[in-house]
């Protein structure tokens, strides 16, 4: 038999003729405001609650969600356990409050912000109210504010982080508008982390912003990294990697690699924290940095525009993974991606049990005059 559909006014006139309306969204979404006279209880607790609410199956009962379709799944559900004097309101709250019809208020403690600016965030059981809140208390460190610290930056702030904090010691210039977009043209000699907080601020003024104007060196490393749960990098340059994932092992910080040449870009997690001999670091990875003239950068070779993009939308997605503990992350796999071919390849990575740095059991060796380093490579 096929469930009745109703139009918000015909739902209301039923209501006070004697049926029962059950809103079947969920809490945070009730709290907005639901039609006027509803019972709240959401899809997955139906079976469970809806006898407290209509306890005879031949009552008439009207089901209401935000547009219509979980009414309907609803309506379907109840039909399948013995009701049948059912129906679902077509277009749901959203029409019911366009219709100006009468609306409860709501809830005294809610945040509309936060529960409009997430909305579809706390629809997925995997984040919900719990891990939207656990985003906000989260805090970011975020080394560039260049061509992935941009996406990855804009992503994170729109998703609800709640502390980002960005060192960068350069300044905008014509040349970077072609990929680091949280600069504009306007904005060209201004500071980049100064450019890059009054994006993130206009997208999300609820997101605290910390712009460091200064370059990553081993006197600032660990005061730049304290208190941060995950660090992204966006650095353009070998000396700065390493001396930022010696400091992620040596204090057990997350770090979200990422890197780009001409057309094709890599990322990974390296995570060796309580991880020693299975997750591996950078070095693992480059024990050695390749010579100058074979990794050039951007300046040098050219990227394709939207290349980092890419990469830093992808670095965006591991951070909030690991901050929400969801998912599998890219420990011990390095992604590449290939943006002529628009093929993504993974390769294993193992943990390197020699590594100078992250081997079980060595002792931190202390930052070593990284640009050195990478100078005497090859």
């Amino acid at each position: 038999m096929s469930i009745e559909e109703l139009t918000p006014r015909e739902a209301l006139r039923r209501l006070r003729a004697g049926a029962r309306l059950v809103d079947v969204r969920e809490s945070h979404e009730r709290d907005l405001g639901m039609a006027d006279g509803a019972h709240g209880i959401a899809l997955g607790e139906l079976d469970v609650l809806i006898a407290g609410v209509v306890p005879a199956p031949g009552d008439e009962l009207l089901l209401i969600c935000q547009s219509g379709a979980r009414s309907m799944q609803a309506a379907q559900r109840l039909q399948a356990r013995g009701y049948h004097r059912l129906a679902s309101v077509v277009g749901g709250t959203s029409r019911w409050q366009a219709e100006g019809l009468p609306m409860a208020a709501p809830a005294a403690h809610v945040d509309r912000d936060f529960h409009e600016r997430y909305a579809r965030h706390l629809r997925l059981p995997e984040i919900g109210v719990e891990g939207q809140r656990r985003l906000e208390r989260a805090h970011v460190m975020m080394v560039g504010a260049g061509g992935l610290g941009s996406p990855a930056a804009y992503y994170l702030i729109a998703a609800g982080l709640g502390r980002l904090r960005i060192a960068d010691d350069d300044v905008v210039d014509r040349s970077n508008l072609q990929r680091q977009i949280l600069h504009t043209d306007a904005r060209i000699g201004h500071s980049k982390v100064a450019s890059a907080a009054t994006a993130l601020s206009a997208l999300n003024p609820r997101a605290r912003i910390e712009p460091i104007a200064e370059r990553v060196t081993s006197a600032n490393v660990e005061s730049l990294l304290e208190g941060v749960d995950v660090v992204i990098d966006g650095a353009d340059n070998f000396p700065v990697r390493y001396l930022v994932n010696d400091a992620c092992v040596k204090l057990g910080k997350p770090l979200v690699y990422g890197a780009v040449h001409r057309f094709e870009g890599q990322t990974s997690v390296f995570d060796t924290g309580g991880r020693r001999g299975e997750a591996p670091c950078y070095r693992c990875l480059f024990p050695e940095p390749p010579p100058p003239e074979a990794a050039p950068n951007c300046s040098e070779a050219g990227v394709l525009g939207v290349l980092p993009g890419v990469i830093g939308l992808l670095q965006a997605t591991e951070t909030l993974k690991l901050l929400l503990g969801i998912g599998e992350p890219l420990r011990g796999r390095l992604l590449h991606f290939d943006a002529l071919a628009m093929r993504f390849r993974e390769t294993r990575l193992p943990a390197d049990p020699d590594c100078p740095l992250c081997a079980p059991g060595r002792e931190f060796p202390g930052y070593i005059d990284y640009a050195a380093f990478c100078a005497g490579a090859g």
